[in-house]
């Protein structure tokens, strides 16, 4: 990408945000949501409110990493419960568990929100199974990047221009249900411990960028972008059957990550 071209695109998501006078963002913690807020509440001439979803499906990390953004950058920030958890399709966990999580999601910040709705979404999402486009579709939410042609690559280098230290080395970073297999209901207690395992992992290998703990109707996987060399792969593996065994989870070993580990008919999510 030319040197220039960053500001170009940039300009350009500056004149679509700037055809609104009050709009909210939804915010996750992941680099798409946090750029588009950070673009926006700096450059953006509209009333822009920061909405983000705090519930156990949120890793701590990003709850976190929203708030101190907030603060640094002066965002409008208001947090708020999306109650996912009390919808029963949600917690049935069918293969668009993510339609009825994003439809709830979007509702709530309506209900908060004067203006237009707008989502992280960029144009590499629309080539992935991601049934939430289908709840932003049915609520009128807009998706900025989409708009204006920018795809996850730009959304990296745009970052990395800017000096968002921590978000342009951002890996992915979906929802801790999306670790949960098919047909498994989703509780706040295997969110919890995902989280946990996932985090004690990230401490233990802090230069892998791909980690997810997998609650599988066979036990518990790690997947790991990188595997370790065989003792530390074994002290590893030593741990995690031990925090699987105090908790009484079944562990099922360590495997080399997969982008989506679907669980069903080949559909794909984080």
């Amino acid at each position: 990408m030319k040197d220039k071209q960053p500001l170009v695109q940039v300009k350009k998501l500056v004149g679509y945000l700037d055809q609104f006078e009050d709009f909210s963002i939804a915010v996750s913690g992941g680099i798409d949501s946090m750029l588009l807020a950070y673009i926006a509440n700096r450059f953006s001439k509209a009333n822009v409110k920061t909405v983000h979803a705090y519930s156990p499906a949120v890793p701590e990390a990003a709850f976190e990493r929203v708030k101190e953004h907030a603060q640094l950058h002066q965002w409008d920030l208001h947090i708020i419960n999306a109650r996912e958890f009390d919808d029963p399709n949600y917690i049935n966990n069918p293969v668009n568990r993510c339609y009825f999580c994003k439809s709830n999601l979007y509702a709530r910040i309506s209900e908060h929100s004067e203006g237009e709705v707008f989502s992280g979404t960029n144009l590499n999402d629309l080539d992935d199974y991601r049934p939430g486009l289908e709840a932003a579709k049915e609520q009128s939410v807009k998706h900025p990047y989409v708009q204006v042609g920018i795809d996850k690559a730009s959304i990296y280098v745009i970052a990395k221009h800017f000096g968002l230290s921590e978000l342009h080395v951002l890996p992915a970073q979906p929802c801790l249900a999306s670790r949960v297999e098919t047909g498994i209901r989703i509780n706040a207690d295997d969110l919890g411990f995902i989280n946990k395992v996932e985090e004690k992992t990230r401490a233990f290998l802090p230069d892998s960028k791909n980690i997810r703990c997998r609650i599988t109707h066979l036990g518990t996987f790690l997947e790991i972008d990188k595997l370790p060399e065989t003792n530390l792969f074994q002290r590893l593996s030593n741990n995690l059957s031990n925090m699987c065994e105090q908790e009484g989870r079944i562990f099922s070993g360590i495997r080399a990550y997969q982008k989506g580990s679907a669980f069903i008919n080949g559909v794909t999510h984080g």
